[in-house]
């Protein structure tokens, strides 16, 4: 009984560790939204801050398909989304839903 409630508990640390963190994956979009999405990214976009989770995900998603290409930023944001998964999707949109 002991060891099935060490694995259970360690299962669930490493799930925690594995979860995608959002505050340090805006790091990367902080330079061109500001850091809390309140600027216009290089001038052109709107800014993101006070968007709702579910069209954050829309977007980012668009942009990493490459079919997504508002302000002239489709091939700058592709190269900056594409690395990211699913789950890092739903952390970042989550963060900066929140700012």
């Amino acid at each position: 009984m002991k060891k099935l409630a060490v694995l259970t508990l360690a299962a669930a640390t490493a799930v925690t560790l594995m979860a995608a963190d959002g505050a340090a994956l805006y790091k990367k979009c902080a330079g061109c939204h500001g850091a809390h999405g309140e600027k216009k990214a290089l001038g052109k976009s709107a800014p993101i801050k006070g968007w709702p989770k579910e069209k954050i995900v829309e977007a980012l998603k668009g942009y990493k398909a490459g079919t997504r290409n508002v302000y002239g930023m489709g091939a700058l944001m592709k190269a900056q989304v594409a690395s990211l998964s699913d789950a890092d999707i739903e952390a970042l949109a989550d963060y900066i839903s929140k700012q």
